[in-house]
């Protein structure tokens, strides 16, 4: 045990090895993020937007079960088997996509899409946590959610490019196949268990709440309605991931109206994920200096601009502008989030507290595309837009509100 120690610089070989992994991760993510919607329509024969945006739904509900569960498995089996299952979950997926000769079976395809997501990116998070204890929590988060949605935005502008030029089936796909088939072979080869790390964490933060180590239920609880730090932080994620699945699902119809081409939909689509994936850099740093309260409120109201923003544009520069703002603001949230579940939580049931939270916050996914469609056959899309980015602003008020500063002391961290 005296051989294992936390940090960054210690840790940084396993550390720089799980970040690779989450971006292929992400990757996985952004095969689907630029052509989807148009393969819905173009070969699929899907209409309604509603419709059109069920994959998201799909995708959300079985991603948020697996982040709940990720969880509670990585502390009871360990986090690398959890990993490891998770790419064998993805493997079908591109190839389902590339054959679907239906709609349902792109469905299955983001059903285990979703499964695979949650273990996967649940696992790489919680492995880095692990890993560089709890001074550098922020940096650690901003660089595990950089290369996740950095790869994002690459393997969207990547796909889009390429069914520009060769079509929308079966191309774009085979990406899929080797983002699998290289993070697969690095999780079962190279990533190393971190269950130690785990140990010397909480031997040094020993104290427990009265009562020890809480139930799974009480974790549940706590994350999502007691705790007012746990279920601030917990609320403003679900209603992060509503304004992406918004935009995941509708950006591109509305772009496509718009008069734009699958080309430049390709890079309008990434450029929202690449400032958010970029954006962490330093965002995810900074939280470690400043506190994370503020910087997930100003994060919320950045993005309800920047959603405001390519509602109200009619063109590529309009789109692309509102996207940054949208990338802007997330990323000044999403690290940040996960860095104050890191504080909160007690190392003995941080990865339970990890899962709850991300079970919440990617039902967002599903509750912004359900939401989202229904306001936009209604009442076009627009008015969808409006109302996610009237969402995300009352969102950073309850944080405001509510949340006190997490960030631990010096003399706590030390």
């Amino acid at each position: 045990m005296t051989s294992v120690r936390l940090g960054l610089r210690a840790n940084l070989a396993q550390f720089t090895l799980l970040v690779v992994v989450n971006g292929f991760v992400g990757a996985m993510i952004g095969i689907e993020r630029a052509i989807l919607p148009a393969l819905a329509g173009a070969e699929l024969h899907v209409a309604a937007r509603a419709a059109i945006l069920s994959f998201i739904v799909v995708f959300g509900v079985t991603k948020a079960l697996s982040n709940y569960v990720a969880g509670r498995w990585a502390d009871r089996v360990g986090r690398k088997r959890v990993l490891v299952v998770g790419w064998l979950v993805a493997a079908p997926v591109p190839f389902l996509l590339m054959w679907a000769p239906t709609w349902t079976w792109v469905l299955i395809a983001n059903a285990l899409l979703g499964v695979s997501q949650g273990l996967t990116w649940s696992t790489t998070v919680i492995m880095k946590i692990d890993l560089v204890g709890p001074a550098r929590r922020g940096l650690a988060m901003g660089l595990n959610e950089f290369a996740g949605y950095a790869a994002v935005a690459a393997s969207a502008l990547a796909t889009g490019f390429v069914a520009a030029r060769y079509g929308l089936r079966p191309a774009p796909f085979y990406l899929g196949v080797g983002f699998v088939a290289v993070g697969l072979g690095l999780s079962v080869a190279a990533v190393r268990e971190t269950g130690r790390h785990v140990a010397v964490e909480a031997g040094l933060r020993a104290r427990l709440p009265a009562g020890g180590i809480p139930s799974q239920r009480e974790v549940f609880w706590r994350t999502t309605a007691l705790d007012r730090d746990l279920s601030s932080v917990t609320q403003a994620g679900l209603v992060n991931n509503l304004n992406d699945g918004m935009a995941w699902g509708l950006f591109p119809l509305l772009f496509a109206a718009a008069g734009m081409d699958l080309e430049q939909i390709g890079v309008l689509a990434a450029i929202y994920p690449a400032t958010w994936g970029v954006g962490q850099l330093v965002t995810g740093a900074w939280s470690d200096r400043v506190g994370r309260k503020w910087l997930i409120v100003v994060g919320m109201w950045v993005q309800a601009i920047g959603i405001a923003v390519v509602a109200g544009s009619h063109g590529f520069a309009g789109f692309a502008g509102g996207g940054v703002l949208l990338g802007l603001g997330t990323a000044m949230v999403y690290p940040t989030l996960l860095a104050a579940i890191g504080d909160v939580a007690h190392p003995s049931w941080r990865a339970s507290s990890v899962g709850v939270y991300r079970l919440w916050r990617d039902l967002g996914y599903a509750i912004g595309a359900v939401l989202a469609g229904v306001v936009a056959d209604a009442f076009g899309l627009a008015a969808a837009m409006w109302l996610v980015a009237a969402l995300t602003l009352g969102s950073g008020a309850i944080v405001a509100a509510r949340m006190r500063e997490t960030l631990p002391r010096p003399s706590a961290a030390a």
